[in-house]
Parts: C-alpha cells; structure tokens; sequence
C-alpha cells in the first residue's frame, strides 16, 4: 500500500512551505524514520522523517512553495 508524503503543518499558523531539499533521490529505498526533505515555513528550514519504509517516488519539485496537506511524493 502506497503512504503519500504530506506538507506537514509545522506551526499554528503555518499554511504554507517551500519544498528546499529532498534528502533522499527519486527511486531510492528510504526506511521509516530517514530524514527524507526539508521545507522552509516561518522563517526557518526543517527536515521531515520518512512516514513509512519503501521506494520514493518524488513529485513535489524543489523550490516550489505548497499548501500544508499537499501530496509531494509516495512511498511505495
């Protein structure tokens, strides 16, 4: 079962991220837990864990500003 990868919120009043680095590269085997990107939101820069063991497809490109909740990759 795919787990699909999430912008998270990091704060109250965040609604927004910018996608700044994916830790891991497209097709890679991450295990839960393995930081896995980062997003800037609110004035600082934050590395987000892997939700789940698997393959990574990206989809979400780097630079580009998301809503929290947006679907920028799966582990498949």
């Amino acid at each position: 079962m795919a787990t699909e990868i999430l912008v998270p919120q990091l704060g109250f009043e965040m609604s927004e991220g910018i996608l700044a680095e994916w830790l891991a590269e497209d097709g890679a085997n991450v295990k839960e837990g393995d930081p896995l990107y980062a997003i800037e939101a609110e004035k600082s820069t934050n590395e987000i864990e892997s939700p789940a063991t698997g393959r990574l497809k990206i989809i979400g490109r780097l630079g580009e500003t998301y809503a929290v909740g947006t679907v920028i990759g799966i582990i498949e």
